[in-house]
């Protein structure tokens, strides 16, 4: 009898053993991913340990330059809730004239890009989890409780969908019944009373929605969101006076709300992470310019440029700006020979 109370228990210890191992590993593979998204995207402008002007592009940047992620006395005042919100939001117009509201807790630096567009929920945390060990501390967030939530929250959505058909589909019925009885009694045809059961198909309608909504927040939490999505080709026929307006505004919303000076150089000034656009609008196409804005990981998946989240309009808008860039070649430096003491 002593023997088998011994093998359980070591059968017990072997499975919460395991079952350690298991949550070690996977907390090792969270931190390794972490680790390697911020390198890829984040490192050029915040550097490898998040230490100022330690990035290659930190100090091309315009200002407000990139904050100290090693330090503790400031980032411990922020929620990890408050870093993922940073790094996953939509972009704000930040002009004086013309832009958008914000308000005092909105992170509104357009040289910060959203990853919103470009990663997943889960690899978004993964990157918070690696911010916090630049300033020595430990993500406190349950990233698995969270995916739990969503898959619970989609179940109930297709449950509470489910409800509604049904409910629908009875409702429909007893109408069209009450409708052939009519038929019936006044040897004519009657049509179906579809405002009889008109809430039933709202509620129907609504729960789909939700439903909808519920697959596509699960599907985010593990997906990339541009994945396998293409562009298609725009029309971007517009009238000379409209294309001017339109540059105009590209402009602005280049500037101030996309924050492309901040990797991109243009006439001496902006970041060096991208290409210099000095003469974009000779080297590129402008249909090209429209769907790499739109999504530059589904014409090249090792981009280190994120998807921003530009509606059609600012991407058209944007697309114009750049097609006027053209500005004339460099003079070649020509070298005085050295003259001869």
């Amino acid at each position: 009898m002593k023997a088998a109370r011994l093998g359980v228990i070591g059968l017990v210890v072997g499975v919460v053993g395991a079952a350690t191992l298991i949550t070690a590993g996977c907390a090792n593979e969270q931190e390794k991913r972490g680790h390697e998204l911020y390198t890829h995207y984040c490192s050029d402008c915040h550097g490898e340990s998040g230490k100022q002007n330690q990035g290659f592009n930190w100090s091309a940047m315009p200002d407000p330059k990139p904050k100290d992620l090693s330090n503790k006395a400031e980032m411990g005042t922020f929620k990890d809730e408050d870093l993922f919100s940073t790094i996953s939001r939509d972009m704000l117009d930040t002009s004086e004239e013309g832009g958008d509201p914000i308000g005092d807790d909105d992170f509104a630096v357009p040289t910060m890009p959203t990853f919103k567009y470009t990663l997943s929920e889960d690899e978004i945390w993964a990157i918070v989890g690696h911010v916090r060990t630049l300033h020595g501390m430990k993500m406190e967030f349950n990233v698995a409780a969270r995916k739990i939530s969503l898959e619970e929250g989609l179940k109930a959505a297709q449950a509470k969908f489910e409800q509604t058909k049904q409910a629908y589909e009875a409702a429909e019925k007893k109408a069209s019944d009450e409708a052939e009885r009519k038929s019936e009694q006044l040897k004519k045809d009657v049509d179906i009373d579809e405002s009889a059961y008109a809430a039933e198909q709202a509620a129907m309608g609504q729960a789909k929605k939700e439903m909808d909504a519920a697959q596509v927040a699960l599907n985010n939490f593990s997906t990339r969101p541009g994945k396998g999505v293409s562009i298609p080709r725009p029309d971007l026929t517009v009238k000379p006076a409209e294309a001017a307006k339109l540059a105009d505004r590209g402009k602005r919303l280049y500037e101030n709300k996309y924050g492309c000076n901040g990797c991109h150089n243009l006439a001496g000034e902006g970041g060096k992470i991208g290409p210099t656009l000095d003469r974009a609008g000779f080297r590129l196409n402008a249909t090209w310019i429209y769907r790499w804005l739109k999504n530059p990981q589904a014409m090249d998946v090792h981009t280190r440029m994120p998807a921003l989240g530009l509606s059609d309009a600012d991407a058209k808008a944007v697309t114009m700006y750049v097609a006027t860039l053209r500005a004339p070649k460099a003079e070649p430096v020509v070298q005085k020979p050295t003259e001869k003491p």
